[in-house]
């Protein structure tokens, strides 16, 4: 795959009549996995050798990991790696990735990772896994941001189809909620557990609130949101998004670069 293969504008795309959801979703992992694989792979191959990567969660990101391992264990690529997750951790040390703690690097050169909403800015909505806080570090330290989607994910602005995930300190949740309310959510959900009684808890040990708003400006409701107290971070990345052209969509055609 070329660089001539991956051009693309957001021009290509009608953004009004991107597919719209009656509610707001959270991850299917076994949606589009065609389309997710051939994305990840295509992110996988833009790592060269000796680079610290950080790697995502979700399902689209996993793809990613399975091609780092098979580069390494076939290619022979060395890289060193520092995961957003439990579950990213496991797929890595699985793929004999090696590792590296997040604590230990102040730098890297590139990260890979999903999203759970797309606008024609490349603003996002990430949290659907609640893993949004680890995922806005590893991102802020890297020196290029590459989102691997398919085109579910696009939509013409931030809110139509995922609330806004925040990661909240047990002890704020009823604070929190009062200023979600005063910022103008019209819907906030606390996130439950599905095969678990009671909450989402997140790998930091804190509870997930999933807030809908009506459409907003992403920066300035980004910094908002993480500025009440009792929130470690907010889903939206605007401050923190992949610059033009690093955004890699997988669609029927191929994988397309947004």
């Amino acid at each position: 795959m070329t660089k001539t293969d991956l051009q693309f504008t957001p021009a290509d795309y009608d953004w009004s009549k991107i597919r719209t959801r009656n509610r707001f979703e959270m991850k299917d992992s076994a949606k589009n996995s065609s389309a997710k694989e051939q994305v990840g792979m295509a992110a996988a191959n833009l790592v060269e050798d000796r680079m610290l990567v950080g790697l995502g969660t979700g399902s689209t990101a996993a793809f990613v990991i399975q091609r780092l391992g098979a580069r390494i264990a076939n290619d022979g690529l060395q890289i060193q790696c520092v995961t957003t997750s439990f579950q990213s951790t496991l797929l890595a040390r699985q793929a004999g990735i090696p590792l590296l703690g997040l604590d230990s690097v102040t730098r890297l050169d590139i990260s890979i990772d999903g999203a759970d909403e797309i606008d024609p800015d490349l603003h996002l909505i990430k949290g659907g896994g609640a893993a949004h806080t680890l995922e806005k570090i590893v991102h802020a330290l890297s020196d290029r941001f590459i989102v691997v989607a398919d085109e579910s994910k696009l939509s013409p602005f931030l809110g139509q189809n995922f609330a806004v995930p925040l990661e909240v300190l047990p002890a704020g949740r009823l604070l929190v909620e009062r200023e979600l309310q005063r910022l103008g959510a019209r819907e906030i959900q606390l996130r439950m557990a599905q095969r678990k009684d009671g909450p989402v808890i997140s790998d930091n040990g804190n509870m997930i609130l999933d807030a809908r708003f009506e459409r907003f400006n992403p920066l300035e409701l980004e910094q908002q949101l993480d500025a009440i107290p009792g929130v470690v971070a907010c889903g939206i990345f605007a401050r923190y998004r992949p610059a033009r052209g690093d955004c890699l969509i997988g669609q029927a055609g191929g994988v397309r670069q947004l």
